[in-house]
């Protein structure tokens, strides 16, 4: 078969610069393009939009990487701000959650990344967290990534690709706090953070809290792609 078509959030930013261009964009590192192509996969971008688009995205795609980027509001968890929470970004925040919702209503695979992961888990009913220091990101070096061992449950997908611990590179001071409905944790760091999250049964949908794409193990990715073969045969 061809190459699964996966779709990357992306961030929306006022400025940024290239060439002799400074001018508002659409943006997401390139390591995430990258560790769609390693997988086997074809990468398209997906910036911001009108929710009511979500669901005509995602059905012209065969998987959704939902990226990393800035805090989550806390308003839609029901929880007031901490004043160590960063600035929210709504427009991120009603298009990924249109995204997510779309992607689990139609059964189209999904991978969360970090903020990926959280928003995925606030979208499912659950809460977070918001602020732990000792994970890279604030309260460590600013733009700079941490390393941390994450440690998988038995039995859950994470742990069908991923079976022994293994230091992943981490940029976060956010968290799942309370689980959301049907998802369950498939991995730990050696404090206890929940580091991955999934949706058991068929659909194939997982949220890591660390960042693949800035590493060489992109067995996650790979799982994504293969899980949208499976279901193509």
């Amino acid at each position: 078969m061809s190459r699964p078509l996966v779709g990357i959030s992306t961030y929306l930013v006022e400025s940024a610069r290239w060439g002799v261009w400074d001018l508002p964009a659409a943006l997401v590192p390139a390591g995430y393009a990258r560790m769609v192509r390693e997988a086997g996969g074809l990468a398209v971008l997906l910036p911001p939009d009108a929710p009511e688009s979500a669901a005509e995205t995602v059905a012209r795609l065969d998987a959704v990487v939902v990226a990393g980027g800035p805090d989550v509001d806390p308003a839609r968890y029901g929880a007031g701000r901490d004043p160590r929470t960063g600035p929210p970004a709504p427009e991120r925040d009603v298009w990924e959650t249109a995204l997510i919702g779309a992607a689990l209503e139609s059964g189209t695979p999904l991978l969360g990344v970090c903020r990926g992961m959280q928003l995925l888990n606030v979208v499912c009913g659950g809460t977070l967290t918001q602020h732990l220091d000792g994970h890279g990101g604030p309260g460590g070096a600013t733009g700079v990534f941490g390393s941390h061992r994450v440690s998988p449950v038995p039995g859950t997908r994470y742990a069908s690709l991923a079976p022994a611990p293994c230091v992943v590179p981490a940029y976060h001071h956010q968290a799942v706090d309370r689980i959301g409905t049907g998802l369950v944790a498939s991995a730990h760091a050696a404090d206890g953070t929940v580091e991955a999250v999934e949706l058991p049964g068929d659909h194939w949908v997982l949220g890591v809290q660390w960042h693949p794409e800035m590493g060489e193990d992109f067995r996650v990715v790979r799982g994504l792609v293969a899980a949208v073969r499976a279901q193509n045969r």
